[in-house]
């Protein structure tokens, strides 16, 4: 116990961490904290949802990743110096879209979001970059744990909290504190330590736009690794598009959703995240893609069980439980994976790739899941997201195998 204690309680998970805290916190600040705002501030629907396209940054981030790969700045290091400038700018970013006025400057308000948006997809290419190059293979799977869990706090410290707060202080006095959270995120990095410079780091811009693409494409199976990472989570990302309507249609009330979904789901999530790192630590990344991977399609086979069981409080509490547990262990153990992909040369490059293609899958196979419930109905339709999950295991055969673990850390 003593070891594994030691494993956890380092610096290195601590900057994980905190550096997760720091990604997760700008996320919603142009979504649904500004969604609110605009709306307190009469601006129209349409509007409100044309800013949905601000969130493009995360999804585009990889065209931007070769640059931070090749280039250094005069200070704090390959990693730490970009991403010390990126987390100033975003800062600032916040500050300028806390001082816009949404009924009157609506595109300014959409200039201002779109820099946060990009400053912030640029924070989590470093951060990615950083955690995977800081930790070993051994301890990436706690290390995204631990950075998954402060991303949550993040979110939810923006959301709910900006939220909250909004109601006595105003939502431009919010962007500001927000700002100033962001602190946490600077100190961490000038405080932390800069990864070792791999051998062989891209010499030109040229180079960095295309030897992470041929290095990946060059190993075996670089097809079915791809194929495996956009089937990992999709039944359980095309069964949560659907789960706030089931509760309702179940007859539960929005307040028995808000505590038992959001607020116990929410420690459930965290907990669940925790647990699957010290899990990974002792048993590999391998073999906990297939023990979770397996729990995540069981959790998802739970909501069917519910839809049978109906307005049932307990048994709702015990199927999010499980539900958010499970996803929270099956997240950090993908994450893991998929930062033991990476080659270090071009660690920002290849994990910004990586994390962008999970949206594919979230996005297409989500949109039609409506119409499924409605044709199959809802015990059917979440046995169907069950068996979805089924292909992405069988890829572990190949790329995964049980039998081949990875060497444990002293």
């Amino acid at each position: 116990m003593p070891g594994l204690l030691g494993q956890i309680f380092t610096a290195r998970m601590l900057v994980a961490l905190l550096m997760g805290f720091s990604s997760g916190l700008p996320l919603l600040l142009t979504i649904s904290l500004l969604q609110a705002w605009m709306r307190q501030e009469r601006v129209d629907l349409a509007t409100i949802g044309l800013m949905a396209l601000l969130g493009l940054p995360y999804t585009l981030k990889f065209l931007w990743a070769p640059i931070l790969d090749r280039f250094r700045l005069p200070f704090l290091g390959r990693r730490r110096g970009w991403l010390l400038l990126a987390q100033v700018c975003l800062t600032v970013a916040i500050v300028a879209l806390g001082l816009t006025r949404p009924a009157q400057q609506p595109t300014l308000v959409a200039l201002a979001a779109l820099l946060v948006t990009f400053f912030s997809a640029s924070q989590d290419i470093l951060v990615d970059a950083y955690r995977r190059e800081d930790l070993s293979d051994q301890e990436l799977g706690l290390g995204s744990s631990l950075y998954v869990n402060g991303y949550r706090v993040g979110m939810l410290l923006a959301s709910g909290g900006g939220l909250i707060m909004a109601d006595h202080i105003g939502f431009r006095q919010v962007y500001m504190v927000m700002a100033a959270v962001m602190v946490v995120g600077i100190i961490t990095t000038l405080l932390c330590r800069e990864p070792a410079n791999p051998q062989g780091a891209p010499g030109s811009l040229k180079e960095a736009v295309i030897q992470p693409f041929v290095e990946y494409f060059q190993r075996a199976g670089a097809v079915g690794i791809l194929a495996f990472i956009l089937l990992y989570k999709i039944g359980d990302s095309m069964a949560s598009t659907m789960t706030i309507p089931f509760y309702l249609d179940l007859g539960f009330s929005n307040s028995q959703i808000g505590a038992v979904v959001k607020l116990f789901g929410f420690w459930a999530t965290v907990g669940g995240g925790l647990l699957g790192g010290v899990v990974i630590l002792k048993q590999g990344i391998r073999r906990c893609l297939w023990i979770f991977g397996i729990l995540q399609a069981l959790s998802t086979a739970g909501f069917a069980a519910l839809a049978y069981l109906g307005q049932e409080l307990g048994a709702l509490a015990a199927v999010i439980a499980f539900e958010n547990l499970t996803s929270g262990m099956g997240t950090a153990a993908f994450l893991a994976y998929m930062a033991s992909l990476t080659d270090r040369r071009f660690t920002a490059t290849q994990f910004a790739l990586l994390s962008s293609l999970i949206g594919i899958p979230r996005v297409l196979a989500s949109a039609p899941t409506g119409w499924l419930a409605q044709v199959m109905g809802y015990p059917a339709f979440f046995i169907f997201c069950t068996l979805v999950a089924i292909p992405g295991l069988i890829l572990l055969l190949r790329f995964a195998p049980w039998r081949l673990q990875e060497a444990k850390p002293d």
